[in-house]
């Protein structure tokens, strides 16, 4: 496992020691909770009672109602589950999958979990006291809002990284995919477009995921309490955090006892690890997946 502090930003590069998971468990539980919610909303949408749809006492209790119409706490929190079809359910869980996944590998799963809930809620937020200055205030549903926290995650960590996603015929850099989004949804957004999407909910998202970013690079501060929860919450108990100090006072250090080959073998194995943070195990030659997968069977 490696793990690199540089000032006071972190980056964790995944290895076979907990390993890079296609599925990482929150990622996992967030697909699952979501189209379960969706298939059960179209289940109970066949039902009513005494003569209520009940539909509609769902979408009363679960969606994100305006303040003067309908609120409740809670729905910052449910409405993220909830979706307007198959098309809004389909695109959110693959953009969380495709972008989502390396973040929560990168990060570990408790800071991952709990950046995606910030952002939502931040969208929620967002779109209760700001969408209104610009059109009509509706209910609102969907994780549009956390998708577009991860959105400016990813965009943000691998700037550089080429993505091939959904209709682009060509790969466009992560950065301006990000920029390129962000300014349609700006422009959305002020113009009060009437196309029934929540678009404040997604800049809302974004920006507290990138204020969440500066706080993790240390270019803003936290205060008190919130700055205990996500501070543990980025924290990894199986990684250990070598402070400059240390790091400088042994960087003349020799080592011995150490087989040529072995050490070759762990350079060619760190080297195709920092590949796949930069480009992705899918751009891995044969060759390269070969020998991460041997090294796996060595581990296990």
């Amino acid at each position: 496992m490696s793990y690199y502090r540089y000032q006071n930003s972190s980056y964790y590069r995944p290895s076979f020691f907990g390993g890079f998971s296609f599925f990482p468990p929150v990622i996992k539980g967030l697909l699952i909770s979501n189209v379960a919610t969706f298939v059960l909303a179209g289940l109970v949408s066949l039902f009513t009672y005494r003569g209520t749809p009940v539909a509609i006492v769902v979408q009363q209790i679960l969606y994100l109602f305006p303040l003067q119409g309908g609120f409740m706490p809670w729905q910052l929190f449910t409405y993220m589950f909830m979706h307007g079809g198959i098309l809004h359910l389909l695109l959110n869980m693959l953009i969380l999958w495709f972008l989502g996944m390396e973040l929560e590998n990168l990060w570990g799963s408790k800071k991952f979990f709990l950046y995606y809930l910030i952002c939502g809620v931040g969208a929620g937020l967002t779109t209760l006291f700001i969408g209104p200055l610009f059109g009509p205030a509706a209910p609102t549903v969907g994780a549009s809002g956390a998708i577009y926290g991860i959105l400016i995650a990813f965009g943000f960590l691998f700037p550089d990284r080429p993505l091939f996603f959904l209709f682009l015929p060509i790969p466009i850099r992560a950065r301006y995919f990000v920029m390129i989004y962000i300014g349609i949804e700006l422009y959305a957004g002020i113009s009060g477009t009437t196309d029934g999407i929540a678009h404040f909910a997604h800049l809302g998202g974004a920006a507290v995921g990138f204020i969440l970013l500066m706080i993790d690079r240390g270019s803003l501060a936290l205060p008190g309490f919130f700055r205990k929860v996500y501070s543990s919450a980025s924290s990894r108990p199986d990684l250990k955090v070598m402070s400059s100090t240390r790091r400088d006072s042994i960087s003349d250090a020799s080592y011995y006892d150490v087989n040529d080959d072995e050490a070759d073998i762990q350079k060619r194995i760190d080297d195709i690890l920092d590949k796949i943070s930069v480009s992705g195990y899918q751009n891995l030659t044969e060759e390269e997946k070969r020998i991460l997968f041997d090294a796996s069977k060595k581990l296990n």
